[in-house]
């Protein structure tokens, strides 16, 4: 099983990045992807997730309207585009995967990046102010 990132890097505040997720050895298309980020001296944070069955997508507060999470299922490939980058986000981003089940809870999971079954080694980001 593979997570890799990519497409951190240094950015001003204001700017745009698109990170990249690929993914392999697990069954793509049942699975829900995630983004976290640890800043440094804090706890990883959810950012977005979604359903590569259906789409479903799911952002936290500080993201929403900035952020968007898609899939090319095509590629096993999740994207995310941040756009309008503060310094606050800094951090580095890692990709995980958690398998889909009925009822499933985008947003509970969000906030258990423990309960995650695959992770990334993560791609780091930066905002200049």
């Amino acid at each position: 099983v593979q997570l890799v990132e990519s497409g951190g890097g240094l950015v001003q505040a204001g700017g745009s990045l698109k990170l990249s997720c690929a993914a392999s050895g697990f069954t793509f298309d049942d699975s829900a992807i995630y983004w976290f980020r640890q800043a440094p001296g804090k706890h990883r944070e959810g950012v977005s997730c979604i359903s590569s069955s259906d789409g479903v997508t799911y952002y936290a507060d500080s993201v929403k309207d900035r952020f968007t999470i898609s899939t090319d299922n095509a590629k096993n490939t999740v994207y995310l585009q941040m756009n309008s980058l503060k310094p606050e986000d800094t951090a580095v981003y890692y990709c995980a995967a958690d398998k889909l089940y009925s009822n499933y809870n985008f947003k509970l999971y969000l906030t258990r990046s423990y309960a995650m079954d695959y992770w990334g080694e993560g791609t780091t980001v930066t905002v200049a102010s």
